[in-house]
């Protein structure tokens, strides 16, 4: 009997951790929706400031003058620190969500360091700073409770502080990377290269549309330095929203498939119950046949 007890409690546990990860599973798909349509209007406004900038910088470019007069375009020149600004969630049961990350981060870590190229880490998220302090990676910066909760004031401090720093001469390239909202099913690493600026060229503008922007020529560098600091500030902000989007995508799949685990062990703890009952039964009536027989 105590074994069926045990049996009992085991399907009475795995029942409640269903309902659990159900619950999880619904309360992830109502956030993917909001932040995944925050995430699409996100885009569309970082793109077009994408498209500004490169048209403006081709144009600036084609004038004679010169960009790489500029740190943000000066594409040339040696590098030997680069900062890599990474973010992973701040909570956990979503899968491999945040592991992909880190492993694309010690991907770009090991591929730096063949080239003697001193590696600093911005790390946005509570399970990425966890994990490379357990590894003893030394962090330039952390930053909690952002990721969770993506905020624009938030995002500048963050984009600055490593531009800054570029500008200072203190690093030579700022990269960011974050695992993206694909679709309802998958996510995708995405690796930006913020600063230096590659310049466009000729060959990637001439099948774009003739632009309805009329800048006056001393405007342009007035407005080319605008542009350049929401590009900063948008691709921060943008990868917030674009990794809490993936995020929950990925735990709503994670919930998903603990709910579908969490069944099947119903159903085989289940079979296991029925068998042992059986067993007692048969044991039981074993016992009053053998009890009844002595007693002739």
């Amino acid at each position: 009997m105590s074994n069926l007890k045990e049996i009992k409690n085991k399907i009475v546990s795995v029942k409640n951790t269903e309902k659990t990860t159900k619950a999880m599973k619904l309360v992830s798909n109502v956030k993917l929706k909001k932040a995944k349509e925050a995430a699409r209007k996100s885009s569309a406004y970082a793109i077009k400031i994408n498209e500004i900038l490169s048209e403006i910088s081709y144009e600036l470019k084609q004038n004679a003058i010169s960009l790489n007069e500029s740190n943000f375009f000066n594409a040339s020149k040696e590098v030997t620190k680069v900062d890599i600004i990474f973010v992973t969630s701040d909570k956990g049961l979503c899968g491999g969500f945040n592991m992909n990350t880190i492993k694309t981060v010690k991907e770009l870590i090991n591929e730096y360091k063949t080239k003697q190229v001193k590696i600093r880490l911005r790390a946005v998220g509570k399970k990425g700073i966890e994990y490379f302090k357990f590894q003893g990676v030394d962090l330039l910066k952390t930053y909690v409770g952002v990721s969770s909760s993506p905020n624009y004031e938030k995002a500048i401090e963050i984009i600055n502080d490593a531009i800054n720093d570029f500008e200072k001469g203190l690093t030579d390239k700022v990269i960011l990377v974050h695992n993206g909202y694909k679709s309802m099913i998958a996510q995708q690493i995405r690796i930006n290269d913020i600063v230096p600026i590659e310049p466009i060229s000729a060959s990637d503008i001439v099948n774009k549309s003739t632009s309805l922007l009329e800048i006056e020529a001393e405007d342009k560098n007035a407005l080319m330095t605008e542009l350049i600091k929401k590009y900063f500030e948008y691709s921060m902000y943008f990868s917030l929203i674009d990794s809490l989007a993936a995020e929950h995508s990925a735990r709503m799949q994670a919930m998903d498939s603990a709910t579908s685990n969490a069944k099947q062990r119903v159903f085989e703890l289940n079979l296991e119950y029925n068998k042992a009952r059986q067993s007692s039964i048969t044991t039981e009536l074993t016992e009053i046949i053998s009890g009844v027989e002595s007693m002739k």
